[in-house]
């Protein structure tokens, strides 16, 4: 029997929206040099578009698939347009990875993110011990003392109804995991926050055959008290809704 084909189920209401402005459409032509892509819009013009992927994008870099971008009025950008979105089936893959980060920063500052309610303050980009940079650092919990430090991934890969990370060897995704874990064991919150930025998806995994090292020091993690845990979020073209709490397979 061939795939079934996708079908949104019925939803509760969404978390959290984060607007943005993806009206641009196109098609991709190709995805090159990490941070770059050129695409055809409806109109036949072909532009060279700022892509803010450093992974693989595998299953989102497919020449001719369909694309939204936005456009900056920054006259100091020499790429005005930022590719946002690629359409894979029925459905957009958000390939901006700094929107995962924006839309945990909005759900935090709203005290909606699952799991991590509860702080009055948090802090982006913080240097933690040993000199490396976490995404976030949270602090002031009604009832709990201890800080928190929260790593956040972006997740556009998946296999059938399971998101996958990494698309690619991530030596920088295996020292935060490192850091983390050194966090944890001076008693410390920490946390990795993986943001699946596609509706399609269930649970998420690791691509334990792309980097086997970041599957071990995945699991290292997980057993030392990091708590690893998932959200799925909703890509449209004027917004990015925060929809639910996933599981995650270790």
């Amino acid at each position: 029997m061939g795939a079934q084909p996708y079908r949104r189920s019925a939803q509760a209401a969404a978390i959290l929206r984060l607007p943005i402005e993806a009206q641009l459409r196109g098609r991709l032509i190709r995805r090159y040099k990490r941070f770059l892509a050129d695409i055809e819009t409806e109109s036949g013009q072909v532009l060279t578009v700022h892509c803010p992927n450093p992974g693989a994008m595998t299953g989102t870099d497919r020449p001719g698939s369909a694309v939204r971008c936005s456009t900056s009025d920054n006259p100091k950008r020499k790429l005005p347009q930022t590719l946002e979105m690629v359409r894979v089936g029925r459905i957009w893959v958000g390939v901006h990875t700094l929107r995962a980060n924006q839309l945990v920063a909005r759900a935090l500052a709203a005290g909606v993110l699952p799991g991590l309610g509860g702080y009055a303050s948090f802090r982006p980009e913080v240097a933690a011990p040993g000199g490396s940079r976490l995404d976030f650092g949270l602090s002031d919990h009604a009832t709990d003392p201890r800080p928190a430090w929260l790593e956040v991934k972006s997740v556009t890969l998946a296999r059938g109804d399971t998101a996958r990370f990494p698309d690619s060897v991530t030596t920088r995704g295996r020292r935060h995991l490192e850091t983390l874990t050194a966090l944890r064991a001076q008693g410390q919150r920490a946390i990795l926050l993986f943001v699946v930025q596609r509706g399609d998806c269930q649970r998420v995994e690791c691509a334990q055959e792309i980097d086997p090292a970041y599957g071990e020091a995945l699991r290292v993690a997980a057993e030392r008290g990091v708590e690893i845990r998932a959200v799925r979020a909703r890509v449209r073209s004027r917004e990015i809704l925060l929809e639910k709490t996933l599981p995650v397979v270790v």
